[in-house]
């Protein structure tokens, strides 16, 4: 990893969560998960996010999350965490946790308690700044209900709250936009399945969910996007892409798990109210994983 690499810059993994039996947190499995990723080479870990189930964790459960983490970083691999909540206050609140736990940046997303307007959107995210860490902004508007929307990111990232944006709405086309409204903001790549594209438009790292099951071909994938290597980039982005497109569906966290099992790592059940993947889908995501395992990719 290049020294001058900001900490949220490369492939920044959005990590699952392993639970017991009992769906108690398997704190031991998501370290030795953490270890693992950076082994792979990737550069740094979002913990808490969605792909976390960061909804339903306790506070305490959150903050061991990120504490495992921190603990099984090694120096240079960044520790990222969701600081999601329904309030600045909360938000805020994990925010300094993560500070005082030694990480280097955190992932915001807006308030989702309901559809903030513009002002209370700008006061959630200066909270969170206030605690001093660098914040990316997580634009997730189908499932927050709150855009934020190219204008509103450069508002934002004028008044010194944001560093950079993961965004995960799929238009693709309002990655250019803002780019010019804020050349200082960091894009970053928040759907797998728009790797590629996102990538063209002048990403500096990806939030990602299949490196957990794929890690040396998605890191492959990342490294030949943002080079503009085309030749090597599309065969492997659409070799990659049956998979990848699960990212952006409503059963995200469980087709990743599966994929995680299938090839020999932890991923396991889901909290409620997440259920198991209905068979029908389930047979979908196991063909096209083991598709890609039978030809040699990991």
């Amino acid at each position: 990893m290049s020294e001058t690499r900001k900490p949220w810059h490369g492939v920044i993994v959005a990590t699952g969560l392993p639970f017991h039996d009992d769906l108690s947190v398997d704190f031991e499995a998501y370290g030795e998960s953490v270890a693992h990723l950076a082994e792979q080479g990737m550069h740094g870990v979002a913990p808490n996010g969605s792909l976390g189930e960061y909804q339903t964790l306790t506070y305490e459960e959150r903050d061991r999350v990120v504490e495992t983490a921190v603990a099984n970083a090694p120096e240079g691999f960044t520790v990222m965490p969701g600081v999601g909540a329904y309030g600045g206050r909360e938000a805020e609140r994990h925010a300094r946790f993560a500070k005082d736990a030694g990480c280097q940046a955190v992932m915001c997303l807006p308030p989702n308690a309901y559809r903030a307007d513009d002002r209370a959107v700008l006061e959630h995210f200066e909270r969170v700044a206030s605690v001093g860490l660098p914040v990316t902004a997580y634009n997730n508007p189908i499932d927050t209900k709150v855009d934020l929307r190219p204008d509103l990111l450069a508002k934002l990232h004028a008044e010194g709250f944001i560093v950079g944006v993961k965004e995960f709405s799929g238009d693709v086309r309002r990655c250019y936009e803002i780019s010019e409204l804020a050349p200082g903001l960091d894009l970053m790549i928040g759907t797998d399945d728009t790797v590629l594209e996102v990538a063209l438009a002048g990403a500096k790292g990806w939030v990602a969910g299949y490196p957990q099951v794929f890690p040396r071909a998605c890191l492959a994938l990342y490294e030949a996007s943002v080079r503009g290597d085309l030749e090597t980039a599309l065969p492997l982005y659409r070799q990659l892409h049956p998979v990848l497109r699960w990212d952006s569906k409503t059963e995200f966290v469980q087709a990743i798990k599966l994929g995680q099992e299938m090839t020999g790592r932890r991923g396991g059940v889901c909290r409620p109210p997440r259920q198991p993947l209905a068979p029908e889908t389930e047979a979908v995501v196991r063909a096209a994983t083991q598709a890609l395992i039978d030809a040699g990719v990991n």
